[in-house]
């Protein structure tokens, strides 16, 4: 067994989570990442790929195209085409050293998982006034944009109205300060416009758990979602 087949049974494996777009393009990256497939080499073909990674073909397109976008494969045609690796990868972070990004990862989102997954519920279970569920549905259709040059500000926004739907002002102060730490780290990897397609789908269901007073489905379905950005992260930042 050649090593790329061989270390590769350990990175192709088969997802796991709700967001297949998210972890697929994390696995593909991390593959890239430990050398898996090196620059200039072909990662394996997309029906062998799709099954390993138990995805469908269409998501696994979807993945290789925003990594083509980001900079970081190339399709080639004819007989020997394929996917395949660029032969120099991009810079992370402006340049910023990777280990340095990387550092505090985990540990900002096991703290932003706390935070905004406990948001979600408090505010599920609270009684809203009619000016609360209003400003939820302003930022949520505001969230919704397709420019990118407003998409992280008008996320931001939305992920701070459910922390400020509880009332709670230590909640919202809290979530306010991880939220800057998390978009120093979004702001160092490539937005993707798969992801926030599926962003909108999970903020809308997010607001409507919290809106129906669902606690328990509001705090699963904002856990979804900052899985799927998680993924994403460590992909380009592990």
């Amino acid at each position: 067994m050649s090593t790329l087949a061989s270390a590769g049974e350990a990175v192709f494996r088969p997802v796991r989570t709700g967001n297949a777009f998210e972890e697929t393009v994390e696995r593909l990256l991390q593959a890239i990442r430990l050398g898996v497939a090196g620059p200039g080499e072909r990662l394996p073909a997309e029906r062998d790929l799709a099954a390993r990674l138990g995805v469908s073909r269409v998501t696994l397109r979807e993945a290789i195209r925003a990594l083509a976008a980001a900079g970081y494969v190339e399709s080639r045609r004819g007989r020997y085409g394929g996917t395949f690796v660029t032969e120099v990868l991009p810079p992370v972070g402006g340049g910023r050293p990777r280990e340095e990004l990387a550092a505090g990862l985990e540990d900002v989102l096991t703290l932003r998982r706390v935070l905004e997954t406990g948001a979600a519920e408090a505010a599920a279970r609270r009684e809203l006034t009619a000016a609360d569920r209003e400003h939820l549905r302003v930022a949520l259709e505001e969230a919704g944009t397709t420019d990118p040059a407003e998409y992280r500000r008008r996320d931001s926004r939305l992920h701070l109205a459910i922390a400020e739907a509880t009332a709670s002002g230590l909640l919202t102060s809290a979530v306010a300060d991880v939220r800057i730490r998390v978009n120093e780290l979004l702001d160092a990897i490539p937005l993707l416009d798969t992801n926030i397609e599926h962003s909108h789908a999970q903020h809308r269901r997010v607001v409507a758990r919290i809106l129906v007073g669902d606690p328990a489905g509001a705090r699963r379905a904002m856990a979804e979602h900052l899985d799927g950005t998680a993924a994403l992260l460590r992909g380009f930042l592990s």
